[in-house]
């Protein structure tokens, strides 16, 4: 298993956290606030707000919360591993398993949990995604004599926390099974663009999981909600391009300190270009930004997207083809364009080309070099 080397290891870690106080104001902590005050209005239950190292043990990202032992989400080509054993967190919820077995008293009651913080993926680049994420888990426990429908339950708080976060938004949910939930829902929320925009995942404890951490599952039920902290910036705030969230520009930071109307500023046209590259055939479009995020940690901010045109196998490709750019059996030929667009400053055609010839040496595992 390929594990991250010091220098991206140390790179992953010194990003700043957005969410945390700690290290600056930001609008996304307005959000938690808001979240966490209609928590506490909604519930009247003791709500502890913790945080934890992004530096977890597998079995806490993992096997803790009930995640099957082949299952797809643990392959590294989507998670980043850092040891044998040890890796840099999915998901906010690796907390929750040692919160809940840290209670002695196990009696049914009401108590509530927050924590939030980057999260590393493999992903995909556009002005949606990022490799590192904000998330943020809130899970509340319930005595289960007090809860007589649970699916009003689990979207009562639903409604609770949207409606303080995104009040002028509709949303929509359908149906998402994971690993620690019951009835799990995917939500998703309109944006100004007209398309439907995933903010998170909700469902009710799985009883297993309340078992497995001392609780009686008979008496005691909750609510264990995930939300995407930086898609919920960008819609209240009504932001085109999710970069925007860290770009040092005055202009910008400046109206990152409040949940306000975002204002443009001068957005710059695009520059495209093309690359066929050739490619082990397993790759796909989360890896290939992954790759892109870890070759170019200082010209990340100026792709706007990248997007995988067309796919074209190696015995279906014409034998001049592949001597053109050095393909080789078991690998695939991947048409790649490259939307370029600094959120706040324009490029010129040198730099464009430029910043083409890096990612193509990075992604290109064809035997010729076809360069700008």
């Amino acid at each position: 298993m390929p594990h991250l080397n010091l220098d991206q290891l140390i790179h992953a870690l010194s990003l700043r956290d957005l969410s945390d106080p700690g290290q600056g104001p930001h609008a996304m902590q307005r959000l938690i606030t808001d979240i966490q005050s209609a928590v506490l209005t909604h519930y009247s239950c003791p709500l502890q707000q913790l945080r934890t190292s992004p530096l977890v043990p597998v079995r806490d990202n993992y096997d803790a919360l009930g995640y099957p032992a082949d299952g797809p989400a643990r392959e590294a080509r989507y998670s980043r591993y850092v040891a044998p054993g040890w890796m840099l967190r999915t998901q906010t919820s690796t907390l929750v398993p040692g919160w809940l077995r840290g209670w002695t008293d196990k009696t049914p009651r009401r108590l509530g949990l927050i924590t939030c913080g980057l999260v590393y993926r493999r992903d995909s680049i556009d002005r949606l995604h990022t490799g590192e994420p904000h998330q943020l888990d809130l899970w509340v426990l319930i005595p289960r004599s007090e809860v007589t429908d649970p699916d009003r339950m689990l979207r009562k708080a639903i409604d609770t926390v949207l409606h303080a976060v995104l009040p002028d938004h509709a949303i929509n949910l359908s149906d998402s099974p994971h690993p620690y939930t019951e009835g799990g829902l995917q939500i998703d929320a309109l944006s100004d663009r007209d398309e439907l925009i995933e903010i998170g995942e909700c469902g009710r404890i799985d009883p297993g999981l309340l078992t497995r951490t001392g609780w009686d599952p008979d008496k005691v039920t909750g609510i264990a909600m995930g939300l995407g902290l930086d898609r919920l910036l960008m819609l209240r705030k009504h932001l085109p391009d999710i970069r925007l969230l860290r770009q040092q520009d005055p202009r910008v930071v400046e109206q990152m300190q409040t949940l306000n109307r975002w204002r443009p500023v001068s957005y710059q046209p695009t520059i495209e270009r093309d690359l066929s590259i050739a490619t082990d055939a397993q790759m796909d479009e989360e890896v290939l930004g992954d790759r892109i995020r870890e070759a170019l940690p200082d010209r990340l901010s100026w792709l706007e997207a990248v997007r995988v045109l067309n796919e074209t196998p190696y015995e279906s490709l014409p034998e001049v083809a592949r001597e053109r750019i050095g393909m080789q059996p078991g690998q695939k030929n991947v048409l790649v364009r490259l939307t370029i667009r600094h959120p706040t400053r324009s490029i010129t055609r040198d730099e464009a080309n430029d910043l083409r010839n890096r990612v193509y040496s990075a992604i290109h595992e064809g035997s010729n070099l076809m360069l700008a």
